[in-house]
């Protein structure tokens, strides 16, 4: 806040000095931990082929990355090593364009994750209903997801070192099911069968969306960098081992598969890899990718719950919450901030799957342009400042390389429908309110905020910020 700059709380203080003690996250973990956040698996894209035929589906998972996700991932790895703490692009954005609009990101970036987060425990158990027909609904599905939502927020309670490890796990225990069903269509593939497409008949919106779903939130593993081991050379290598994990994850079960079957168009949705799985292999495999579909469901909520405590515990670091949003529990985990969490988890998770990609995606979109923003002006303001990796292009170079995500951006916004953006903007709104709403707070003495005092300063002044960035 504010006035937070000149006090020297010791409360945030102590706990960051505790943090660096705590285990830090290596590069497989951290592997891992991204490829949960961005991806999870090739559950989903599905729906790429029924909107756009197996042609557009495969084109459409090679040029995306390329006009998204290398961008997000090669902006986060400088701004990253730029500022390895955490809060990650809530640091960014407050360095370029101030604490209010630093806020604001904050407010939807973690609001964007949590409501992402609530599907989660739904699909896991969207999965398992059709074995046990009393998750479908009721006070059961109810108890369910509370118990699935508490067990997974104890898992991030017990550290991050535990979740990137438990994510290694799950990540392969998902990616292999696929690795088998491509050796066992290689006696089917048809060539042709990938060159198929109807471009008179294509779903824009749902092909464009469903590539958008898969591929992003590159940035969400900045949150987080303060608890990764030498982030300055760790973070860029992990982006880009992750980078190649999830594309290949992506094209090679949507080559299998399509050129394997024929094509039916209308089968092509969310689940029918399973159906695939049983048709190449047996029911043997169906069972083993259906649990992979569930266990990677997990392994998502847990990376995506990691990402928004620690933005949480970066932004109460910075002053811009209350400092009990600092508070580490034994462990090193910031544990009102995954009780935070998990408590948005459960409001949101009664929303329908539609409802919840769109309000994300349209919050999502919003974050990402202050993103942009932040980062050519902090190019253009400090070309000089220190910086561990940086994107091997001018600032000028910079800003065509955000032309195309920018334009995707507006297209996502501008297909929101008009429910989803009256609650977007509410939403939006909501954070707006509560930035000076906080500040009042804070001069009325109502709640402690404090700054850990082994953090820059980006709040008072340019030359301070300069000289930060500088040295």
């Amino acid at each position: 806040m504010g006035e937070v700059g000149g006090q020297q709380h010791h409360g945030i203080g102590e706990e960051s000095t505790r943090s660096k003690n705590c285990q830090k996250v290596s590069i497989i973990p951290l592997v891992f931990l991204i490829f949960y956040e961005v991806s999870g698996g090739p559950f989903g894209i599905e729906d790429s082929v029924q909107a756009a035929g197996p042609f557009l589906a495969i084109v459409g998972f090679l040029l995306f990355p390329i006009i998204w996700s290398i961008p997000e991932a090669l902006i986060t790895a400088e701004m990253g090593t730029m500022f390895p703490e955490n809060g990650g692009y809530v640091v960014w954005v407050s360095s370029a364009l101030g604490p209010f609009w630093g806020f604001q990101q904050g407010w939807m970036k973690w609001l964007s994750g949590v409501i992402d987060n609530a599907l989660y425990p739904v699909l896991f158990l969207d999965y398992l209903k059709s074995g046990i027909p009393a998750l479908g609904g009721g006070f059961t599905r109810a108890l369910s997801v509370l118990i699935l939502t508490a067990g997974l927020t104890y898992m991030n309670y017990r550290g991050l070192a535990i979740v990137g490890w438990v994510a290694v796990f799950l990540g392969i225990f998902s990616i292999l099911p696929f690795f088998v069903m491509g050796l066992l269509s290689i006696p089917r593939l048809e060539v042709s069968r990938w060159l198929v497409t109807d471009f008179s008949n294509v779903d824009w919106s749902l092909y464009l969306n469903t590539l958008f779903w898969n591929l992003n939130y590159w940035d969400s593993v900045s949150t987080l960098a303060g608890e990764v081991h030498n982030p300055k050379k760790t973070l860029p290598k992990a982006l880009f081992y992750a980078l190649i994990l999830v594309v290949v994850s992506y094209i090679y079960p949507l080559l299998t598969s399509t050129g394997a079957i024929p094509l039916d168009r209308e089968l092509w949705t969310d689940g029918y890899f399973s159906d695939i799985a049983k048709i190449l292999g047996g029911i043997w495999l169906r069972w083993w990718l259906q649990g992979a579909s569930a266990l990677s469901n997990m392994g998502m909520f847990v990376a995506e719950m990691s990402s928004d405590s620690y933005q949480l515990l970066g932004m109460a670091e910075r002053g811009m919450l209350p400092q009990i949003f600092g508070r580490r529990s034994k462990y090193g985990t910031p544990v009102v901030g995954i009780l935070f969490s998990a408590s948005g988890v459960l409001f949101l998770s009664w929303m329908s799957f539609q409802e919840i990609v769109a309000a994300e995606n349209f919050l999502y979109c919003f974050g990402m342009i202050l993103e942009f923003i932040a980062f050519i002006r902090l190019r253009m303001k400090h070309p000089t400042a220190v910086r561990p990796y940086k994107v091997p292009l001018g600032t000028f170079g910079c800003i065509f390389m955000l032309v195309a995500p920018t334009i995707l951006i507006i297209i996502v916004l501008a297909l929101a429908s008009f429910k989803v953006m009256v609650v977007s903007l509410f939403a939006t709104l909501v954070g707006f309110i509560l930035h000076p709403f906080l500040n009042y707070v804070e001069r009325r003495g109502w709640l402690a905020f404090s700054r850990s005092p082994d953090l820059p300063d980006f709040r008072d002044g340019e030359n301070e910020v300069a000289d930060t960035l500088i040295s």
